[in-house]
């Protein structure tokens, strides 16, 4: 396969968690593990970039490759675009933007969602997707909605129900008679170039309603392919409630 880059975005700030990479996990912090797993995919750099000096401290003697970047980035992208820069990366390379509060991240969702964008030439974006098979979630504003063509490539995404269902949904619905609903995983890959324009864009007003930022790919005319999941992903570390139930994963692997 092409060979892709792994970035992997790590800010000390967190509204919910603060110094939520640092937080500890079965004797190591958060940022260290989600390198570790980000590791065994096939990537052949990984790469953690952040804007403080205490990441980079507990990371330097693992060997983990650091690029230090500003602290005034707006979104995570901006941040990915600096590491673009910094590293002299070709337009064409192939970067995969792992969220730094992914600890559980499986390595074979990394590997699926760079081969993706390397199979589609013409896609700027590759991302992932997974059947919704119940009401309560296809209806959370907080789960993120995406329709596909049959090419795979995004229609668009949305906070709101979608595709609405305009005979089975007159009533609020009790169970959902198909999986043709798809939750969006939030896994990114991205061609190098893509992420230098997209990064001199101005927020699209449909990205600014819905607060999805990968709308302003689309409305600049740029495609996203979406792959359906491999595996299913565990979830990221937002909570204390979400830290603690992932210490005990790996404090059960360990015992």
């Amino acid at each position: 396969m092409h060979d892709f880059i792994v970035v992997i975005p790590a800010r000390y700030a967190s509204t919910r968690l603060p110094g939520k990479p640092l937080a500890d996990i079965a004797g190591k912090p958060m940022v260290a593990r989600v390198w570790e797993q980000a590791r065994r995919s096939s990537a052949a750099r990984v790469v953690v970039a952040t804007d403080d000096p205490r990441i980079e401290a507990v990371l330097q003697p693992l060997g983990a490759e650091i690029v230090m970047t500003r602290d005034d980035h707006s979104t995570g992208t901006d941040r990915l675009a600096e590491v673009v820069e910094q590293l002299a990366l070709g337009d064409d390379a192939i970067v995969v933007n792992v969220q730094g509060d992914e600890p559980l991240l499986p390595a074979e969702l990394i590997d699926q969602v760079a081969a993706r964008l390397i199979q589609d030439e013409g896609a700027s974006v590759a991302t992932l997707a997974e059947p919704i098979n119940d009401v309560e979630t296809l209806f959370n504003a907080n789960v993120v909605k995406v329709t596909r063509a049959m090419s795979g490539r995004a229609l668009t995404f949305s906070r709101a129900p979608m595709p609405w269902d305009r005979e089975g949904f007159r009533e609020p619905p009790q169970m959902l008679s198909t999986d043709a609903w798809l939750r969006h995983i939030g896994l990114y890959a991205y061609r190098a170039g893509f992420l230098r324009d997209f990064s001199q864009w101005m927020p699209a007003p449909i990205e600014q309603l819905e607060q999805l930022e990968q709308l302003r790919a689309l409305y600049h005319g740029h495609a996203i392919q979406v792959a359906l999941a491999e595996v299913t992903p565990p979830g990221g570390v937002d909570t204390q409630e979400d830290l603690e139930r992932v210490r005990a994963w790996f404090a059960e692997r360990d015992a």
